[in-house]
């Protein structure tokens, strides 16, 4: 049985920071693809960040928006994946969702578009205020 549990969520004024969490069972982190994907009320999906496992090592991908501020990274220990968000913006704010496959993410599209990943958390909600 998969599933995924975010958590860390929360309220955070503009600039702030939040280091988001997510649990994973059924599905090992340092073989598989797991992302963070975000959604505003009336705004699409969006893929956030994403790391993965590809032949040559250790992948990550990162939507335009975040580059710079938000870090993804993983404890093979713990079967978790982390979303370190720094530099906080009101537009950041969402309901944030962990979401995998046991397959690998080979591209951009894969990681960080809606269509790969199979299994989904229940989310998180991140509010940042100005």
């Amino acid at each position: 049985q998969v599933q995924l549990q975010e958590s860390g969520g929360g309220s955070v004024q503009a600039g702030g920071s939040l280091n988001l969490s997510c649990a994973v069972s059924g599905i090992s982190v340092s073989t598989g693809c797991v992302t963070w994907f975000r959604q505003a009320p009336g705004k699409e999906r969006e893929g956030v960040a994403t790391i993965t496992q590809v032949i040559d090592g250790l992948r990550t991908y990162y939507t335009d928006s975040v580059k710079g501020r938000f870090t993804v990274s993983r404890d093979n220990a713990k079967n978790t994946v982390a979303l370190q968000m720094n530099s906080l913006k009101p537009e950041d704010t969402a309901m944030y969702y962990c979401a995998a496959t046991r397959a690998a993410c080979l591209t951009s599209i894969q990681a960080l578009g809606r269509g790969w990943h199979n299994y989904w958390g229940q989310g998180t909600q991140v509010t940042v205020s100005s």
